[in-house]
This record gives structure tokens, sequence and C-alpha cells, in this order.
């Protein structure tokens, strides 16, 4: 099973965003404070992650049982807590490398950014799969992927968390979950950055 390094791509992603958007800045010696908001400004409003094969595996449509059994275990040396939920006999797991960012998240290394989850899950139940282990694997001990998805969000709100294909979505992404992700948090396309282990291009003129 392969591991995707989204702790590294997502600090190499924001600092190319950063760089890119400081880059107009015409004289080099601007003050420590100038340049800590400049960094701030450049920060991606909307961090949006798949789910299967790019948060964690294996993917939801290959599972038939709802999320059951807690399995507990090391979170990257931050206390013992759920590390995986089985799933018949399958086990949900987060990759490591997600785990890393999802624990860099909730720490507020990514701050000002916010999450959303943009995820075609192939049929109800796979979506109802992935819920639920939203709410059960861990990210620090007695904290869920679901609370790191919804920190800096206010209490309750859950529009984006965009799962499954059943309408008003649809499989491609890019004519349903962002451009609802895009009309429920207010952020556009060019506020956003997208992780996902498939090809999908939202674009503003797409309504």
């Amino acid at each position: 099973m392969r591991q995707h390094p989204m702790s590294t791509a997502l600090r190499a992603a924001v600092a190319l965003n950063v760089v890119a958007r400081c880059a107009g800045f015409a004289r080099p010696a601007r003050r420590a404070l100038a340049r800590r908001a400049a960094i701030r400004s450049a920060a991606p409003e909307l961090i949006v992650l798949d789910l299967d094969d790019c948060v964690w595996h294996p993917e939801m449509y290959t599972l038939d049982d709802m999320p059951s059994t807690p399995i507990r275990g090391d979170l990257n040396a931050r206390g013992e807590g759920v590390v995986g939920v089985k799933s018949g006999l399958e086990t949900i797991r987060l990759f490591p490398g997600a785990l890393r960012a999802l624990q860099e998240c909730h720490d507020g290394a990514h701050d000002p950014s916010r999450l959303a989850v943009a995820s075609s899950a192939d049929t109800p139940r796979a979506a109802s799969i992935a819920h639920a282990a939203l709410s059960i694997l861990e990210v620090v001990p007695g904290v869920t992927v679901r609370d790191v998805l919804c920190r800096g969000w206010p209490a309750g709100f859950e529009d984006h968390i965009k799962i499954g294909r059943a309408p008003p979505l649809s499989s491609d992404k890019s004519k349903t979950h962002f451009p609802l992700l895009r009309e429920a948090t207010g952020v556009d396309y060019d506020g956003m950055l997208f992780f996902d282990d498939s090809n999908c291009t939202p674009s503003s003129s797409r309504g």
C-alpha cells in the first residue's frame, strides 16, 4: 500500500504559494511585521482534501461493513489513540503523511487556512462508512479527524465536508462538490488548495 507524503506536500505547496504572492514586493528590506502579514495573507484560505487513497486506506467502496472496533496505538509520538477502525475484516487507517499533516493543522501550523473535504465515494454505503470513520479515527488522543476538519468553522457547521456522489453531489467534483464548497464557505477557487489522487481542476468558469 503506497504512502502519500501529504505533510511534506502541504508545507511545500503553502511555501510556493507564499513565494509566488510575495515575489512582487520590490523592497527586500521589509519590516518583520510586514513580512509576517504578507505570508499570513498568502496562505490558502481553504485546503480541500480528497479522502480515499489520499488521506486513508482502503478505499471506502471496497468495504461493506460500518466501522466498528477501534484499534488503539501510537499517534506519531503524540500519545495513544485510535489509529485504525475495523470494517469487517479490513482496517481503515490514515496514511502516515496524512496523519502528520492533520496534526500540523490541529496545532495551527497552517493557520489561517481551514480544511474542507471533496470526496466522491462511489455509493451511499461508502459515504456512510467514510462519515463514520471521520468521527472515530484520531489525530491526537481524544481529537478525531472530524474535529480537525471542523477547526476554525462555526460550531455545528459541516457544509464544508462533501462526501459521496448522490444528488446534489456527483462523480464530477468540479461540477458539484466544488461549486457547493464555494457557496457554503464563501471561498473562491483561487483561494483553494486541493489534494487528490486523481485529476480535478475546479474553475471559476464552471459557476
